[in-house]
């Protein structure tokens, strides 16, 4: 259902401040119905569809073409070929012959990988296309588009074999650790299914040994009508979507015989069993405790939602109690979970999962199991359910309230759901009345009843340790992790004490200011702000979302201000601060205090600025205020919560450093900025004991005790005259006294001339390239813009070059910004990752197509792309609360003209090819950048050679 995810993965926040009428009082076993806001059809071949008008982004239709197939499908000598045969999309078809597609996609503002892309999983295939309608023909090229993918791909044999390459560099790119430690586990995880043979990317041999018409054998047997949904959701007509749905897929016939599509079963374990995993490379240790799979059931009648709704609270409950235990000065975990959760679309299963830090897993298992224990014995107390419930309540208030708000994204997703896995789609207005009238009566008993259902006690348990392989630190053995398991459940444990909080975050509102000057920027939408205390603050009302408000504030200053010796207190000033809460609230109290609120408020330090950002619903804007008005001035001293912070990011520091790719990081920023302390790169464990907590809550207060020379931006779904009181009373109010508000140079400039370093870590044969170009440049807008086109030009090539013509990559990219802080200048960064064998090919390829730009520019075809896509985007992000926070803040902090944001179509298209090409000889300076490559550890005889597996105990 539409909320079903945003409600398990975090319950928002704020009470319901209206209730719902309904017409009639809802029949529990009466059926949950297809909401009338989408068309459901299927065509006499099969072929199911759904169409929804939806105006937002306006001049756009999101398509899909969803194939009911995927790698569980493959024959033994297919392994990897369903998502080859997605590959094979993009590679010539009956209209469009190979790189025709995306280039015609490409050249009315569709961006490959970003827009124009596709998936493979287990059960099913997923092409993407989002499609603007600015002009006719569009329309009826996209859905030509999708037939040739449903029934016209041409699998032409030398475009295979070329492509084969580049599924090959997709292979070699997701392994590592994960994938290792992964085939030890998929087995066990899937308990003997053929989930576990059937990984999507496919094996090695098959990849590289296919014949053509074994791929070709999977595309008849699978891409057929019957398996597949076309869903349209968009700012259309949907009589004339359906029309063209019926012209194009009609015709679509059934192979016959038609293979069965079979789904594979997961078999139930009975007996308990611990694994324990481990990979030098691992990015840390956890533990999995897996009750036994059961098969989910989607629910088809409105007694079935009520109980996801139980199920939601149930999950939002026992992870606000796993929270708490994470907050202790010596947590038992980094961070952990309890809760149902989906295996395959269709098989479930409860699980306790924990992120492990150096108390060790039997200490994790214990408290994991304990807390699961003490809530199938005692349930839950009534003030965690009515928490729970205020704040699924108010998610989905804000969920309804957008409904007329919300992108044609979010719904596409809901009918995929529907077609893959039989969720239903009554509709979110359906969805809220279906909330609101049975979340109030959702009693503590009956919570608790279902809590004793969900957590099996005697069952048969899947225990898995996965974590670093150490040579000092062996891994815990699986007879330790049963015996943890089996302690704590046999444990005496009390009922969980509910702590007395306060219900409101002031006591009363403080001293207000009051409002000196008001003017009007009639061009942009915006009032001008002047308070009694000197702070300012810019106001855009707008309609973009009718529950959302945004708020931000910057000035100078930040880490630069402070010395060397106090950099690390800087640095962390606000992280540490915000781990321990307000006043008398921990973050954990603060969340309790305020259940059923949607505000939240960020501060920190950055390098030459102190920046505040701040959100809300529409009802909740006086939270906000409040939150952010004790952030001045109510800043909490919490030593246990300290430890508890700095604990986890030395765990977490400690852990990266078995990653390969930490040392390639630390290597790139080590060449560029050599031993400077402000440099930006992650710490070493050690380098945490540096940091005082006193010092850090005494440099936060240094700064953040005075609003002095600060604008507040606000942007959003609100009344200003409604809101001037409440801007008067709590921004009006901050103090002001007298503190240094502009930035300080440190001294922190890149390399010069060109530096070039190898790094040999991991034991994949895998190697990434890092090119970073710097130095000084002019800062303005237009500038910023030629850069950015440089940019967007250099990846339409990378991909056409090092991919498609060469295969020597599966994906790469370039990046770009243009600063005036501490001084005019620019960062150019390439990262391309390939094989060992492929570096130098790579590099002289990549360079060839830098002095190919500087030579000749780019190509018309390439830069009307550029230009088109960010037309597009420009049009859609206009509609955007974020977008015209963000314009107006850097436009204060930059010196622009925040009006150029109405001109942003002028300009773009004034871009001329010309620009471009000097853009490429300032910026691609070949005499001044920082080169790094990443190799395996292994030596260059030693290529060929498999990487080391990970260690399965049992």
């Amino acid at each position: 259902m539409f909320v079903q995810l945003v409600l398990k993965a975090c319950l928002a926040a704020v009470l319901l401040t209206h209730a719902f009428v309904a017409d009639a009082a809802l029949k529990l076993d009466a059926p949950i119905p297809v909401g009338p806001q989408v068309k459901v059809g299927k065509l006499a071949n099969g072929l199911t569809y759904y169409i929804q008008q939806n105006a937002r982004p306006e001049r756009k239709l999101e398509l899909r073409l969803v194939v009911k197939a995927g790698s569980i499908q493959e024959d033994d000598d297919q392994q990897g070929l369903a998502h080859f045969v997605e590959h094979m999309a993009f590679n010539g078809s009956t209209n469009f012959k190979k790189h025709e597609l995306v280039d015609y996609l490409q050249s009315i503002g569709v961006k490959f990988g970003a827009d124009l892309n596709a998936y493979t999983s287990f059960d099913e295939t997923v092409y993407i296309l989002p499609i603007p309608l600015d002009r006719p023909e569009n329309l009826g090229k996209a859905f030509q588009v999708l037939e040739d993918w449903a029934h016209g791909l041409s699998f032409d044999e030398a475009v295979i074999e070329k492509e084969r390459g580049i599924v090959l560099e997709e292979l070699r790119l997701g392994k590592g650790a994960g994938d290792r430690i992964g085939k030890q586990l998929y087995p066990k995880i899937y308990n003997g299914s053929r989930y576990a043979e059937r990984l999507p990317i496919g094996k090695e041999e098959v990849l590289r040994n296919f014949k053509p018409d074994t791929l070709r054998r999977f595309y008849r047997d699978w891409y057929r009508p019957d398996l597949m949904a076309v869903v349209a959701v968009g700012d259309i007509e949907p009589k004339a979507i359906e029309k063209l749905i019926k012209a194009h897929f009609s015709k679509l016939k059934n192979p016959a015989p038609s293979r069965p599509r079979v789904y594979a079963d997961i078999a139930r374990r009975e007996e308990t069993e611990a694994v324990v995993v481990t990979d030098r490379e691992a990015g840390g240790n956890s533990i999995l405790v897996r009750y036994p799979v059961q098969p989910v059931r989607e629910p088809d009648t409105v007694r079935g939602y009520r109980e996801q709704l139980v199920e939601s609270l149930f999950t939002g409950m026992l992870g606000a109690r796993l929270q708490e235990m994470s907050q202790l000065a010596e947590p038992p975990f980094l961070r952990g979970g309890s809760a149902l959760g989906k295996l395959t679309p269709f098989y479930k299963s409860f699980n306790a999962s924990a992120v492990i830090g150096p108390g060790g897993a039997p200490k994790a298992i214990e408290a994991l199991v304990r807390e699961n224990v003490r809530v199938r014995r005692y349930g839950f107390g009534q003030a965690e359910l009515d928490r729970a419930r205020k704040n699924m309540l108010r998610s989905y208030e804000r969920l309804y309230n957008e409904r007329e708000k919300t992108d044609s994204g979010a719904y596409v997703a809901e009918y995929l759901r529907n077609f893959l896995q039989q969720e239903p789609i009554p509709g979110i207005a359906a969805e809220y009345r279906y909330a609101t009238e049975m979340l109030p009566g959702v009693t503590q008993e009956e919570m608790n009843a279902y809590a004793r259902r969900t957590i099996p006690a005697n069952s048969g348990k899947l225990v898995v340790y996965t974590g670093i392989e150490r040579a000092d630190s062996p891994p815990p053995q699986g007879e330790a992790l049963l015996a943890a398991l089996a302690a704590a459940e046999k444990a005496e444990v009390a009922p969980y004490e509910e702590k007395t909080l306060g219900t409101q975050l002031l006591a009363q509102p403080p001293k207000g200011g009051s409002i000196i000057l008001e003017t009007q920027d009639k061009a942009l939408g915006l009032t001008h702000l002047t308070l009694s205390n000197g702070v300012k603050v810019i106001m855009k009302p707008t309609d973009f979302r009718n529950d959302q408000v945004v708020m931000s504030a910057a000035r100078f200053g930040g880490q630069s201000l402070y010395g060397d010796a106090d950099i690390l207190n800087a640095r962390f000033a606000n992280s540490i601060v915000a781990s321990m809460g307000l006043k008398e609230y921990s973050p954990l109290d603060l969340s309790k205090v305020l259940a059923g609120k949607a505000a939240a408020v960020t501060m920190g330090l950055a390098g030459y600025s102190e920046v505040l950002g701040a959100s809300s619903g529409a009802t909740d804007i006086e939270t906000m205020l409040q939150l952010l008005w004790l952030r001045f001035d109510a800043v909490r001293r919490d030593e246990d919560l300290f430890k508890s912070f700095i604990g986890k990011q030395v765990e977490a520091a400690r852990n990266r450093l078995a990653q390969p790719g930490a040392r390639f990081s630390d290597t790139v920023v080590a060449a560029l900025y050599g031993n400077h302390p402000r440099a930006p790169r992650p710490l070493r464990p050690e380098e945490f004991d540096q940091i005082s907590l006193d010092r850090s809550i005494a440099i936060y207060r240094e700064r953040f005790s005075s609003a002095k020379d600060l604008t507040f931006v606000m942007v959003g779904s609100f009344d200003a005259d409604k809101v001037k009181p409440l801007l008067a009373t709590y921004l009006g109010s901050l103090p002001t006294p007298d503190l240094p508000t502009t930035w300080r140079d440190v001294g922190l400039r890149p390399a010069k001339g060109v530096v070039k370093r190898a790094v040999y870590s991991g034991t994949e044969q895998k190697s990434t390239i890092s090119l970073t170009f710097t130095g000084e440049a002019a800062f303005s807008e237009l500038e910023q813009m030629r850069l950015q086109a440089l940019v967007e030009v250099l990846n339409i090539r990378l991909i056409e070059v090092l991919r498609e013509q060469l295969s020597l990559i599966y994906g790469g990219s370039a990046g770009a910004s243009l600063g005036r802080i501490p001084y005019g200048n620019y960062t150019l960064a390439v990262t391309l990752p390939t094989g060992p064998e492929n570096v130098d090919k790579v590099l002289a390829a990549t360079f060839a197509e830098f002095e190919r730009l500087k030579r000749e520019g780019p190509t018309a075809a390439d830069l009307a792309k550029v230009k088109q896509n960010w037309i597009q985007n420009h049009r859609k992000a206009l509609r955007e609360n974020g977008y015209w926070l963000g314009r107006i803040q850097s436009a204060l902090l930059d010196g622009t003209d925040p009006a150029a944001i109405l001109t942003h179509d002028e300009r773009v298209n004034a871009l001329a090819a010309v620009d471009v090409q000097e853009a490429a000889r300032r910026y691609l300076n070949t005499e001044n950048y920082v080169q790094v490559v990443l190799y395996p550890e292994k030596k260059p005889e030693a290529v060929q050679q498999a990487a080391a597996p990970a260690k399965l105990v049992h």
